[in-house]
């Protein structure tokens, strides 16, 4: 049986790549490839139904199920941890993954209306979804402790991590990575600088290391963030205190998995992640990575990163000196970190999506 079009929440398709939004078009890329046609709904420009200016909320409350009504499709998948229209449509399933429940988990690194928009438009979400995607076992489990009412309709399906070796560096990426004369042996950070990153951690151990007579370059790409203000000011301290710190800022694909590639030891100790995914697209480019021991990064990494608690500075400090001073050691945690992020294709996770669609359109006894 055929499961016709899947209408599916394109709002952040024309968007600047986040995590969600590499999850939105690696799944979609994995769908079409086993023939299922999707009506992307709700991009700034592009898809079935463009919403144009209008915000992304808005859409889903106010236009999204008009066009799920006028739609062929069965099925309405949203990407986004809670995007559900607050509405059933008649005749149409709904399926929703879940990243993170972070703003219920550590509210203070987001703002007070964003968790309660989260808060109660998650609980809707719950209540009228078929099914509930989530990307590890360990949101799957923060979600039933919080909503054990969606016992029965959630299953796992990890975020795959091979598309980083579709970005090949071309001429201008090769330019500007020049013209940063990155020094030889390097630390790097990816991700956005909000608190909950622990990018403050990253910046004690690297002086510690320099008290020790054994400074470390860091370089940093992401952008600022809900709370970043702090950590941008520290780090321009530290480098007017002769800290070799480069702040690249947002960055495109290539030059992002390009200095994933040049970088000697990848450090994020993030105090929480849904998933985890820096670390394992450094850990599929062979670069060693060091991850905390909270949240799903010690699910998805595994034994292939070492880790650390994310309020030891000490540990961080002497994990990373270890990586940068030692060839040996970087081929050991690099070869390890190589066979883990192989377990994690966009292939498995399309596989597994389209086996929760089959399951919603024609539920078993």
């Amino acid at each position: 049986m055929s499961i016709g079009p899947v209408a599916f929440d394109a709002s952040l398709w024309d968007e600047p790549t986040t995590g969600i939004g590499l999850y939105t078009r690696c799944l979609a890329s994995g769908l079409e490839d086993r023939g299922v046609r999707l009506q992307r709904l709700g991009a700034r420009v592009s898809g079935e139904d463009p919403r144009g200016r209008m915000g992304r909320t808005a859409y889903v409350l106010g236009r999204l199920p008009q066009a799920l009504r006028k739609s062929e499709a069965r099925l309405y998948h949203a990407l986004g941890n809670f995007n559900l229209p607050l509405v059933r449509i008649p005749g149409k399933a709904y399926v929703v993954t879940v990243h993170d429940l972070i703003p219920l988990l550590m509210p203070e690194t987001v703002s007070r209306a964003y968790r309660w928009q989260f808060r109660l438009w998650l609980a809707r979400s719950v209540r009228v979804a078929d099914h509930i995607l989530c990307v590890s076992a360990c949101t799957r489990n923060d979600l039933l402790a919080r909503h054990p009412e969606a016992e029965g309709k959630v299953s796992v399906v990890y975020n795959g991590v091979d598309h980083v070796g579709r970005h090949v560096p071309d001429a201008t990426t090769e330019d500007f990575l020049r013209s940063l004369s990155l020094p030889k042996r390097f630390v790097l950070y990816a991700g956005s600088l909000d608190v909950r990153k622990n990018v403050s951690l990253v910046l004690d151990a690297l002086e510690r290391l320099k008290a020790r007579g054994k400074p470390a370059a860091l370089v940093m790409a992401g952008q600022s963030w809900f709370g970043s203000g702090e950590v941008e000011t520290r780090v321009a301290r530290m480098t007017s205190e002769g800290h070799d710190i480069r702040a690249l800022g947002y960055q495109s694909e290539p030059v992002f998995f390009e200095l994933m590639r040049r970088a000697t030891v990848f450090a994020f100790p993030s105090k929480y992640e849904g998933f985890g995914l820096p670390p394992l697209e450094a850990m599929r480019l062979g670069t060693p990575a060091i991850v905390s021991t909270t949240g799903a990064t010690p699910e998805v990494c595994g034994d292939a990163a070492p880790a650390v608690r994310p309020d030891d500075a000490d540990g961080l400090a002497e994990a990373m000196d270890r990586l940068l001073g030692s060839d040996a050691e970087r081929r050991r945690w690099s070869e390890a970190g190589k066979q883990q992020a192989a377990r994690f294709t966009w292939a498995r996770c399309a596989d597994k999506t389209l086996a929760a669609y089959e399951q919603v359109l024609w539920p078993r006894g």
